[in-house]
């Protein structure tokens, strides 16, 4: 049984109770935390939104619509590789600590 004792001297690890939900956090948290943050951003200085949206109409004017559709593609790639590098990441952390687990089993500690 864990003890409040064996978590602070660390003989126990919290990490595997509390990886997940920093994985969720940032898989999904972050990603809406973003856009909300530009939203608010455009609603609390108006020239950022200005500039924001006059960006925008000079993209459409001096851009073919295949260069935008690209540009689309290819930051919901990497989007999409951002997101599969933190699952990596999240994997290889879970699988350390259940390496860690089976050694100190087969240690009988």
């Amino acid at each position: 049984m864990t003890t409040l004792l064996d978590i602070l001297t660390f003989r126990t690890f919290l990490a595997p109770y509390a990886l997940p939900f920093f994985y969720y956090l940032g898989a999904l948290g972050v990603p809406f935390a973003a856009w909300g943050l530009l939203v608010w951003l455009r609603r609390r200085y108006g020239r950022l939104d200005q500039a924001i949206q006059t960006g925008g109409e000079l993209a459409r004017r001096y851009t073919r619509r295949r260069d935008r559709v690209l540009f689309l593609l290819l930051f919901l790639a990497a989007f999409l590789f951002m997101e599969l590098m933190w699952r990596l990441l999240f994997e290889y952390l879970i699988a350390f600590l259940q390496m860690r687990e089976a050694l100190l089993l087969q240690v009988g500690q």
